[in-house]
């Protein structure tokens, strides 16, 4: 007797409802202001979604108040208590992260108009003024882009179940598309965020409490733990997007990068990481490539490595803008505009990692996956 085959009847075909993932919205929280009056889960959700957006922005606010040379080391049990039930509910750290400041934290003005940044308001802020709202709402449009490179996504790996190679260069092409459409995306934020604020102000509030030399034990939350505790801050490593993407088109980092994004998967709605999981454990995507004698399924696949590639020299490009230039002209700051930042942070990202060593060893990785006439 034969072994049962991989296929349909073995393998349930992936689906993005599965895993609570909007076909409109991708990652992004749906309307998160719209009352779901005839769905008490997902009401309750959306209700608990909110209250960690707003318990962990009163935390961010709390602990850097007076910069980042001065951080607070307790967390008064008042705002402790409530952030890490809800954390807990939520399967979420209890620190701001990416779901809570870009997935959770916005609103169309007019919902029957299209989804751009000026009809886009964030609900909760922090200092920063309009730089903080471009920076956040340019994130949410990114997002945005990445819906249809999320579906095409799904739509490969069933492509894969099915055996079916037209459903698959389909998929591969769309998924260039909008990977090359997020590029586009990002560079909006040069048009609404200005890098010092950026720098001084904003880069502050997103700061975490692991692997920061401002806070080297951590933090303590009153009334849940008697040791400080360690997590990092928000980070773009904690968007679930780029680690699906690199997942499907078997991109391999090297094993500090890896280690690294595999800590900021914790950082995630678990049903964003399960759909991340899904996709590792699904059939090979590079495997199905290398097997197969189509030329055309071949070139796809490279120009979407070629272009999650180009997207990741971009966001060098406005990393370098943002924090390493913007460090520059800091340390040269006169005292009466805005803060000098603490020397031992001014190269590390928010999540804690030497960033722009990070980032090209990260691009570097997606170049090498590329596929040669030798393979």
């Amino acid at each position: 007797m034969e072994p049962p085959s991989r296929n349909m009847k073995t393998t349930p075909l992936l689906s993005l409802e599965r895993f609570h993932i909007s076909e409109d919205y991708g990652f992004l929280l749906p309307n998160p202001l719209m009352p779901l009056l005839n769905c008490q889960f997902l009401q309750s959700y959306r209700e608990q979604r909110l209250a960690h957006l707003v318990l962990s922005l009163m935390t961010m606010g709390y602990v850097w108040q007076r910069g980042e040379t001065q951080p607070q080391k307790v967390l008064p049990r008042n705002l402790a208590l409530p952030l890490v039930e809800v954390s807990r509910n939520l399967g979420l750290p209890p620190i701001l992260v990416h779901s809570d400041l870009v997935l959770t934290n916005w609103t169309p003005r007019n919902p029957e108009r299209p989804m751009e940044i000026g009809n886009l308001d964030i609900i909760v802020s922090f200092p920063g003024g309009e730089s903080l709202r471009g920076f956040i709402l340019v994130t949410v449009l990114v997002e945005k882009a990445a819906v249809p490179g999320i579906k095409a996504l799904v739509q490969g790996v069933n492509a894969i179940l099915q055996h079916s190679q037209n459903s698959m260069l389909q998929a591969l092409q769309q998924l260039r598309l909008s990977i090359q459409d997020i590029t586009r995306t990002l560079g909006q934020m040069h048009d609404y965020v200005d890098p010092d604020i950026f720098y001084a102000v904003i880069r502050i509030f997103l700061s975490g409490w692991k692997d920061n030399p401002a806070m080297p034990v951590g933090l303590i939350y009153e009334g849940v733990s008697t040791a400080p505790l360690q997590y990092s801050g928000g980070s773009a490593a904690q968007s679930t997007v780029l680690h699906a993407f690199d997942e499907f088109l078997g991109i391999r980092h090297s094993k500090e990068s890896a280690d690294f994004l595999h800590r900021m998967r914790e950082y995630m709605p678990p049903s964003h990481k399960a759909f991340i999981e899904e996709i590792h454990s699904s059939p090979s995507l590079r495997d199905h490539i290398l097997s197969s004698a189509n030329v055309q399924l071949r070139t796809a696949y490279n120009q979407c490595v070629e272009a999650l590639a180009d997207l990741r020299s971009y966001h060098i490009a406005v990393v370098t803008k943002y924090l390493i230039t913007a460090a520059t002209k800091a340390k040269g700051r006169r005292p009466n505009r805005l803060p000098r930042p603490s020397q031992a942070l001014e190269e590390r990202g928010t999540g804690g990692t030497i960033v722009l060593n990070f980032l090209k060893s990260v691009r570097d990785k997606t170049l090498e996956a590329i596929l040669h006439q030798s393979d």
